[in-house]
């Protein structure tokens, strides 16, 4: 890199890669798992939620408040493994930039 106009030229396509792989984050889904896989929620890994199932066994009114936290856990472990796919896949594309320690890219 020997100007400004080749490290502009290289900020361009690391944009335009990175906009593609956030595009296609959207099509990797993931699944959350609460009370032993009672509960489950699909997600993608943007975060966009895509479905959820819940057990028969735990539609009983008695146990509503039991069941909330389940979807819950479910939800939040969907977008913990959403966000790690997410990490995953954005590390694998800023690899080869050349970026000081400690920069983080914003996504």
């Amino acid at each position: 890199m020997n100007n400004l106009e080749d490290i502009m030229a290289m900020a361009q396509n690391v944009q335009a890669e990175l906009e593609k792989a956030q595009a296609g984050l959207d099509q990797v889904e993931v699944e959350g798992a609460a009370g032993g896989g009672l509960v489950k929620v699909r997600a993608s890994a943007k975060g966009r939620i895509i479905g959820l199932s819940i057990d028969d066994s735990l539609l009983v009114p008695a146990e509503k408040q039991m069941l909330e936290d389940l979807v819950v856990a479910a939800f939040n472990d969907a977008r913990a493994k959403a966000d790690a796919a997410s990490g995953e896949a954005m590390s694998k594309m800023t690899s080869g930039i050349p970026l000081p320690p400690g920069f983080k890219l914003p996504f």
